[in-house]
């Protein structure tokens, strides 16, 4: 009997030990998600939280599987940018104007990774680590900024003065945030938040952008028929020099030609007649 419970008890410790050995999230902090990667299996696909229990078997095995483990906490990327709206600076001499069409937008992007896209980052090369994951992460907030603020300078060119009311008043563009996430298919969430710190006179940029192009289509009606008789005269030299290219040719070929000429303009009597012999005689 004794014999038989101590059998008994170390089956049941054994199994202990297999259990807690295969278990996935014994290695992961609560929290932190991890990518394994095993001799025997490669990468797997499915990464491990606290949130779904997964049992390995091949984990049992000592030394087979590697765990990395990675803490994904919202990332702030601060956005401070400054400009000019489309050709400001040009509609400002043109009309003798000191006016400031220049703008200035502060604000700050708060984004966070898939989970479920770590083992693919992993399997891609692009990060091994938390140091890695950390670089990634910058990198994507630099890229992230550079797409935020050219859809704001659009707007802000455009004169867009619904949406520029939204993002005074708000401090969010949600739809932008929308367009933007779907262009980056790792990323779980993504809001921007902007404290526009100054902006022009649009109304004044209207105006003088309208009357810089009233200017412009002037210009052309003048420009026009002087640069119609221009070309005129470009194609007419062209064809000349042609036209006396291939008579270049001729004369080189048929240098009697040259006396026939002259007898047509009276440079050699007509009654010459070796002239005309000697052009048959060719």
């Amino acid at each position: 009997m004794k014999k038989f419970l101590l059998v008994l008890f170390l089956l049941a410790v054994l199994a202990g030990a297999v259990f807690f050995l295969g278990w996935a999230q014994l290695t992961v902090p609560p929290g932190s998600y991890g990518v394994m990667r095993s001799k025997t299996h490669g990468l797997d696909a499915q990464v491990i939280s606290d949130e779904e229990f997964r049992w390995i078997w091949y984990k049992v095995i000592p030394t087979n599987t590697e765990v990395t483990v990675f803490n994904l906490d919202p990332v702030r990327h601060p956005i401070r940018r400054s400009g000019s709206l489309s050709s400001g600076q040009v509609y400002a001499e043109l009309a003798s104007l000191e006016i400031d069409f220049t703008w200035e937008i502060t604000g700050e992007l708060r984004y966070g990774l898939k989970p479920q896209m770590l083992p693919d980052l992993v399997g891609r090369g692009h990060i091994r680590d938390e140091q890695g994951l950390r670089l990634l992460e910058a990198d994507l907030g630099r890229r992230l900024e550079v797409l935020v603020v050219q859809r704001l300078v659009s707007i802000f060119d455009r004169g867009d003065e619904e949406r520029i009311r939204n993002l005074l008043f708000t401090g969010t563009l949600p739809e932008l945030d929308r367009d933007i996430l779907g262009m980056f298919p790792e990323l779980e969430y993504l809001t921007t938040t902007i404290q526009v710190a100054r902006l022009p006179d649009y109304e004044m940029y209207r105006s003088v952008r309208t009357l810089y192009q009233e200017y412009l289509a002037r210009l052309n009606e003048i420009l026009h028929p002087s640069i119609s008789a221009d070309a005129e005269r470009r194609m007419d030299s062209r064809f000349r020099l042609e036209e006396l290219a291939r008579y270049g040719e001729i004369l080189t070929q048929y240098p009697i030609l040259i006396q026939l000429l002259a007898l047509e303009r009276n440079y050699l009597p007509l009654s010459d007649p070796p002239l005309f012999e000697a052009f048959f005689d060719e």
